[in-house]
């Protein structure tokens, strides 16, 4: 897997939720701040106004997509000037859902989705987000993510067999879409700056890849620099400054992370978790999960199976 294929598998906790929510001018929704929470709105039909807690509103047309990766508040609105009640449109469980608020004005369709994360498991690509992303829609632009809204939109209007699995696919896969089109964007190489920057640059993406796909490797400095085609001190200023984390240091946040992952999806015991993602002594994985996470492997896994 590389790098964003395994942010997105890695950032969720639980199964996203998703609704086709259809306004009528006057209308207006605060939604609050929500803590380890991530979502994304598209408009599809009409036009409205995203009220950020911090920052001017942005308008939003057809086809516009907005990413909120920090569960920031927000509002929306079919004007700037529309005073904003309570969202009625709470936390629910369902995979998608369908809901309409009738009024006399224009029509404004917008297709919500969102999931829960998890502290252990936000990726530093998260982390350098900003609080909002808009995608404006531009002829010609990401087709891929266009496709994927009017396949999820559709689903989510007329469920037919076998909804729930392709609904699932499409979630991740628009959001796979947006986080590839928020970080190809439209800057010049020279300009890209952090994990943008660590992900367009050739040799520092072949590292991450080859960190992401073999952790239980016995990587060094050097071996990572020769698989980035780099010294080994050239590669070690490129990666620290792109990434922000020295390359073993990343490795290492990397490994321990990986092995939560198989704690909580897997059957695995301990001493396997440990060697897969590197480790050679089980008591040594043990501390080095704990000084992480705060609590040994094996409760971990316990407190994950209840959680």
């Amino acid at each position: 897997m590389d790098v964003l294929s395994d942010v997105v598998a890695f950032m969720r906790t639980g199964r996203p939720v998703s609704s086709r929510v259809s306004w009528r001018a006057p209308w207006g929704r605060a939604f609050p701040t929500t803590p380890g929470s991530a979502g994304f709105h598209v408009v599809l039909r009409g036009s409205c106004w995203l009220l950020p807690e911090e920052g001017e509103p942005v308008r939003l047309g057809v086809g516009d997509v907005v990413f909120l990766p920090h569960g920031d508040g927000f509002g929306l609105a079919d004007d700037p000037s529309t005073p904003l009640t309570k969202s009625d449109c709470g936390p629910h469980s369902e995979l998608f859902s369908s809901a309409g608020f009738e009024g006399e004005g224009a029509e404004t369709v917008i297709l919500s989705c969102g999931y829960r994360t998890a502290p252990d498991r936000i990726h530093p690509i998260l982390g350098s987000l900003p609080a909002v992303i808009h995608l404006p829609a531009k002829l010609g632009c990401q087709p891929e993510l266009r496709s994927a809204v009017q396949l999820l939109a559709g689903e989510i209007e007329n469920p037919r067999p076998g909804a729930d699995t392709v609904v699932s696919s499409l979630l991740d896969m628009l959001q796979l879409y947006i986080l590839r089109a928020w970080f190809e964007g439209d800057d010049e190489p020279c300009t890209l700056s952090g994990w943008a920057a660590a992900l367009a640059d050739p040799a520092i993406g072949r590292a991450l890849n080859a960190i992401h796909c073999e952790p239980g490797r016995r990587w060094t400095v050097e071996s990572l620099g020769a698989h980035a085609g780099l010294s080994r001190a050239g590669f070690a200023r490129r990666f620290t400054a792109l990434v922000g984390q020295a390359p073993l240091a990343y490795l290492t946040w990397w490994r321990l992370a990986s092995a939560a992952r198989m704690l909580r999806e897997s059957d695995a015991s301990v001493a396997e978790v440990a060697e897969k993602v590197g480790y050679t002594s089980e008591f040594a994985f043990g501390n080095a999960f704990k000084r992480e996470f705060g609590v040994p492997p094996g409760r971990y896994r316990r407190c994950a199976a209840v959680a």
